[in-house]
Protein backbone atom coordinates (compact mmCIF):
# COMPACT_ATOMS: atom_id res chain seq x y z
CA UNK A 1 0.00 0.00 0.00
CA UNK A 2 2.63 2.44 1.14
CA UNK A 3 4.64 1.47 -2.33
CA UNK A 4 2.01 2.17 -4.68
CA UNK A 5 1.04 5.65 -2.66
CA UNK A 6 4.92 6.43 -2.14
CA UNK A 7 6.77 4.88 -5.24
CA UNK A 8 9.21 6.75 -6.17
CA UNK A 9 10.61 7.21 -1.88
CA UNK A 10 13.66 5.41 -1.65
CA UNK A 11 13.49 5.34 2.09
CA UNK A 12 16.88 4.66 2.65
CA UNK A 13 17.56 7.58 0.57
CA UNK A 14 15.32 9.40 2.92
CA UNK A 15 17.00 8.18 6.23
CA UNK A 16 20.34 9.41 5.39
CA UNK A 17 18.95 12.80 4.19
CA UNK A 18 16.95 12.86 7.63
CA UNK A 19 20.96 12.51 9.10
CA UNK A 20 22.24 14.97 6.96
CA UNK A 21 19.45 17.22 7.92
CA UNK A 22 20.31 16.72 11.69
CA UNK A 23 24.09 17.09 11.28
CA UNK A 24 23.93 20.11 9.47
CA UNK A 25 21.33 21.57 12.43
CA UNK A 26 23.55 20.60 15.27
CA UNK A 27 26.72 21.58 13.81
CA UNK A 28 25.66 24.85 13.20
CA UNK A 29 23.79 25.76 15.87
CA UNK A 30 26.59 24.54 17.82
CA UNK A 31 28.62 27.60 16.15
CA UNK A 32 25.82 29.67 15.85
CA UNK A 33 25.34 29.72 19.88
CA UNK A 34 29.07 30.12 20.38
CA UNK A 35 29.37 32.99 18.06
CA UNK A 36 26.40 34.71 18.48
CA UNK A 37 26.24 34.60 22.43
CA UNK A 38 29.63 36.40 22.60
CA UNK A 39 28.27 38.85 20.48
CA UNK A 40 24.60 39.22 21.44
CA UNK A 41 25.87 40.19 25.09
CA UNK A 42 28.96 42.65 23.64
CA UNK A 43 25.73 44.54 21.62
CA UNK A 44 23.79 44.62 25.00
CA UNK A 45 26.86 45.98 27.26
CA UNK A 46 27.85 48.45 24.73
CA UNK A 47 24.52 49.41 23.76
CA UNK A 48 22.62 52.69 25.02
CA UNK A 49 22.40 53.34 28.83
CA UNK A 50 23.83 49.83 29.64
CA UNK A 51 27.04 49.48 31.28
CA UNK A 52 29.98 49.84 29.14
CA UNK A 53 28.14 52.21 26.51
CA UNK A 54 30.42 53.07 23.21
CA UNK A 55 28.79 54.68 20.45
CA UNK A 56 31.34 53.75 18.07
CA UNK A 57 31.41 49.97 18.99
CA UNK A 58 27.79 49.26 19.38
CA UNK A 59 27.13 50.87 15.57
CA UNK A 60 29.87 49.07 14.09
CA UNK A 61 28.66 45.69 15.36
CA UNK A 62 24.89 46.92 14.80
CA UNK A 63 25.97 47.81 11.09
CA UNK A 64 27.19 44.21 10.87
CA UNK A 65 24.48 42.34 12.20
CA UNK A 66 21.83 44.02 9.80
CA UNK A 67 23.84 43.65 6.85
CA UNK A 68 24.50 40.28 7.61
CA UNK A 69 20.81 39.66 8.55
CA UNK A 70 19.83 41.60 5.54
CA UNK A 71 21.43 39.18 2.76
CA UNK A 72 18.47 37.09 1.36
CA UNK A 73 20.13 33.20 2.70
CA UNK A 74 19.47 31.88 -0.85
CA UNK A 75 22.11 34.83 -1.95
CA UNK A 76 24.25 34.34 0.91
CA UNK A 77 24.62 30.31 -0.10
CA UNK A 78 26.39 31.73 -3.43
CA UNK A 79 28.20 34.39 -2.22
CA UNK A 80 29.83 32.17 0.10
CA UNK A 81 30.64 29.50 -2.31
CA UNK A 82 34.29 30.20 -2.95
CA UNK A 83 34.36 31.24 0.96
CA UNK A 84 33.25 27.48 1.77
CA UNK A 85 35.53 25.60 -0.37
CA UNK A 86 38.26 27.62 1.13
CA UNK A 87 37.66 26.96 4.40
CA UNK A 88 36.27 23.06 4.27
CA UNK A 89 37.69 22.02 1.43
CA UNK A 90 33.91 21.55 -0.68
CA UNK A 91 31.01 23.60 -1.17
CA UNK A 92 28.52 20.42 -1.27
CA UNK A 93 27.55 18.44 1.25
CA UNK A 94 26.86 18.55 5.11
CA UNK A 95 30.30 20.17 5.63
CA UNK A 96 30.05 22.34 2.71
CA UNK A 97 26.63 24.27 4.46
CA UNK A 98 27.51 24.38 7.49
CA UNK A 99 30.01 27.60 7.37
CA UNK A 100 26.75 29.65 5.40
CA UNK A 101 24.75 28.17 7.61
CA UNK A 102 26.42 29.63 10.74
CA UNK A 103 27.29 33.12 8.77
CA UNK A 104 23.60 33.50 8.23
CA UNK A 105 22.14 32.64 11.75
CA UNK A 106 24.83 33.87 14.50
CA UNK A 107 23.90 37.95 13.48
CA UNK A 108 19.83 36.54 13.94
CA UNK A 109 21.04 34.77 17.51
CA UNK A 110 23.09 37.40 18.68
CA UNK A 111 19.83 40.25 17.86
CA UNK A 112 17.48 37.51 19.93
CA UNK A 113 20.34 37.37 22.76
CA UNK A 114 20.49 41.14 23.21
CA UNK A 115 16.72 41.49 23.30
CA UNK A 116 16.25 38.81 25.47
CA UNK A 117 18.88 40.12 27.97
CA UNK A 118 17.41 43.73 27.29
CA UNK A 119 15.11 41.87 29.44
CA UNK A 120 16.53 41.68 32.97
CA UNK A 121 15.80 43.88 35.29
CA UNK A 122 18.31 46.66 35.50
CA UNK A 123 18.45 46.42 39.06
CA UNK A 124 19.74 43.02 39.53
CA UNK A 125 22.57 44.16 37.11
CA UNK A 126 23.14 47.38 39.26
CA UNK A 127 22.57 45.34 43.06
CA UNK A 128 25.53 42.99 41.26
CA UNK A 129 27.26 45.94 40.24
CA UNK A 130 27.40 47.36 43.74
CA UNK A 131 28.39 43.93 45.42
CA UNK A 132 31.42 44.72 43.78
CA UNK A 133 31.21 41.90 40.93
CA UNK A 134 33.74 41.82 37.99
CA UNK A 135 32.11 42.22 34.32
CA UNK A 136 32.84 38.37 34.11
CA UNK A 137 30.86 37.97 37.26
CA UNK A 138 27.81 40.26 36.10
CA UNK A 139 27.21 38.76 32.74
CA UNK A 140 27.60 35.09 34.46
CA UNK A 141 25.81 35.60 37.51
CA UNK A 142 23.52 38.10 36.67
CA UNK A 143 22.46 38.78 32.97
CA UNK A 144 22.90 35.24 31.83
CA UNK A 145 21.07 33.71 34.52
CA UNK A 146 18.04 35.75 34.85
CA UNK A 147 17.68 36.04 31.13
CA UNK A 148 17.92 32.26 30.51
CA UNK A 149 14.13 31.75 29.79
CA UNK A 150 14.80 34.24 26.93
CA UNK A 151 17.93 32.50 25.70
CA UNK A 152 16.34 29.29 25.44
CA UNK A 153 13.27 30.92 22.97
CA UNK A 154 15.87 32.61 21.02
CA UNK A 155 18.08 29.36 21.00
CA UNK A 156 14.45 27.67 19.94
CA UNK A 157 13.48 30.04 17.11
CA UNK A 158 17.24 29.97 15.79
CA UNK A 159 17.09 26.21 15.50
CA UNK A 160 13.44 26.58 13.62
CA UNK A 161 14.85 29.26 11.31
CA UNK A 162 18.32 26.94 10.65
CA UNK A 163 15.48 23.86 9.66
CA UNK A 164 14.43 26.11 6.95
CA UNK A 165 18.46 27.32 5.82
CA UNK A 166 18.86 23.58 5.68
CA UNK A 167 16.57 23.03 3.06
CA UNK A 168 17.60 26.06 1.28
CA UNK A 169 21.15 24.60 1.09
CA UNK A 170 19.55 21.86 -1.18
CA UNK A 171 19.73 24.00 -4.39
CA UNK A 172 23.23 24.55 -4.63
CA UNK A 173 23.83 20.93 -3.52
CA UNK A 174 23.90 21.21 0.36
CA UNK A 175 22.69 17.29 1.14
CA UNK A 176 20.00 16.62 3.26
CA UNK A 177 15.86 16.47 2.88
CA UNK A 178 16.21 19.94 0.90
CA UNK A 179 18.67 18.26 -1.93
CA UNK A 180 16.15 15.45 -2.01
CA UNK A 181 13.24 17.85 -2.70
CA UNK A 182 15.24 19.88 -4.97
CA UNK A 183 16.83 16.81 -7.31
CA UNK A 184 13.75 14.10 -7.01
CA UNK A 185 10.85 16.34 -6.06
CA UNK A 186 11.31 19.61 -8.52
CA UNK A 187 14.29 18.11 -11.17
CA UNK A 188 12.18 15.15 -11.66
CA UNK A 189 8.54 15.65 -10.98
CA UNK A 190 8.78 13.13 -8.23
CA UNK A 191 5.95 14.38 -5.92
CA UNK A 192 5.68 11.55 -3.03
CA UNK A 193 9.32 12.49 -2.38
CA UNK A 194 8.70 16.59 -2.03
CA UNK A 195 5.82 15.50 0.03
CA UNK A 196 7.60 13.21 2.33
CA UNK A 197 10.40 15.50 3.13
CA UNK A 198 8.39 18.73 3.88
CA UNK A 199 6.39 15.99 6.14
CA UNK A 200 9.70 15.15 7.69
CA UNK A 201 10.82 19.06 8.26
CA UNK A 202 7.67 20.00 9.27
CA UNK A 203 7.50 17.23 12.05
CA UNK A 204 11.27 18.05 12.76
CA UNK A 205 10.24 22.03 13.18
CA UNK A 206 7.28 21.07 15.68
CA UNK A 207 9.47 18.86 18.10
CA UNK A 208 12.10 21.27 18.34
CA UNK A 209 9.40 24.24 19.34
CA UNK A 210 7.87 21.60 22.14
CA UNK A 211 11.04 20.98 23.38
CA UNK A 212 12.04 24.57 23.48
CA UNK A 213 8.66 25.45 24.88
CA UNK A 214 8.87 22.77 27.79
CA UNK A 215 12.69 24.11 28.27
CA UNK A 216 11.16 27.61 28.85
CA UNK A 217 8.51 26.81 31.01
CA UNK A 218 11.02 24.81 32.97
CA UNK A 219 13.47 27.28 33.65
CA UNK A 220 10.65 30.06 33.78
CA UNK A 221 9.46 28.50 37.01
CA UNK A 222 12.95 28.25 38.80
Amino acid sequence: MLEQLLPNVFWPEIWQASIDTLNMLLGSMLFTVLLGLPLGVLLFLTGPRQLFEQKALYGVLSLVVNVLRSVPFVILLILMLPVTELVVGTSLGVAGAIPPLVVGATPFFARLVETALREVERGIIEATQAMGASTWQIITRALLPEALPGLLAATTVTAITLVGYTAMSGLVGGGGLGDLAVRYGYQRYQPDVMAVTVVLLLILVQVLQMVGDRLVVHFSRK
